[in-house]
């Protein structure tokens, strides 16, 4: 796994956007369709706002992109949240991503995917018929899970079954609540709602390309643990590091992390 330092965000959504553009390019141009997973949070804000004016500026005929976001949150009814909930990563991607891609390019809204929490199965057997994921954008979570694969302790779970969970329903933990209230409910924990449908770690795991962005200091806590070199469900981006093709991206200007000493 690739370790990136930048200087600062406006770098690091630069080259996130950057590949991300240039993967998307030559999938159309490969096999006349690019399958990009995708997340959300206030990380991506500013790679979503860059990577459609890129798009925006090229020539791609965007009818083959196929999207799959990471998550959704689920309501009390057991259904995902509506498209109007203020939290709502459906709103999320179409104000922050999809509303800003030109028209023109032909990107098809029917294209954009999430999980269903009615069954979440399906939806990996939808990223497997449409050939898996080309490409994966991921953050962390302060305590270390990626999409909303909560940490287990490691005696409850083996590795290798962490790795095989697949996209389900799961019950947000309460430093997941705290955190998402904090960074996008103003501090109102009565509108996160407790439980998600997440994509799971097999078809994250599965995809060609992995590239996780980090930029706020707590999160240099879970990186150093996963600098350290051990896989285990009780960092569930930990995982990355045993994939052929993954890169973090972080900001030296907020995360500091050490070099191992031997």
């Amino acid at each position: 796994m690739d370790w990136i330092p930048v200087k600062d965000y406006d770098e690091m959504i630069r080259q996130a956007a950057r590949r991300m553009h240039d993967v998307i390019s030559g999938e159309l141009s490969r096999k006349g369709q690019a399958v990009i997973g995708l997340a959300t949070g206030n990380t991506m804000l500013g790679v979503y706002s860059t990577l459609a004016d890129m798009l925006n500026k090229s020539d791609l005929d965007l009818s083959g992109l196929l999207t799959f976001n990471l998550d959704e949150y689920v309501d009390n009814s057991g259904g995902n949240v509506p498209a109007e909930h203020p939290l709502s990563y459906r709103k999320y991607m179409t104000e922050n991503f999809f509303a800003k891609v030109d028209p023109r390019r032909g990107f098809r809204l029917e294209n954009m995917r999430f999980p269903d929490p009615a069954n979440p199965a399906a939806y990996d057997t939808r990223i497997r018929d449409a050939g898996g994921l080309d490409f994966q954008l991921l953050g962390i979570g302060f305590n270390g899970h990626i999409a909303f694969n909560e940490p287990i302790q490691a005696g409850d779970i083996s590795a290798e079954d962490y790795a095989a969970l697949p996209s389900r329903v799961i019950h947000l933990t309460d430093l997941t609540i705290r955190t998402n209230a904090d960074l996008t409910a103003g501090g109102d924990l009565t509108l996160v709602p407790h439980r998600a449908v997440t994509m799971g770690m097999k078809p994250i795991l599965q995809a060609r390309e992995i590239m996780l962005l980090a930029c706020f200091k707590e999160q240099a806590v879970p990186l150093a643990k996963i600098k350290a070199g051990a896989i285990t469900p009780e960092i569930p981006a930990s995982f990355l590091l045993a994939h052929p093709r993954a890169r973090i991206i972080y900001t030296t200007d907020t995360i500091t992390l050490t070099e191992k000493k031997h």
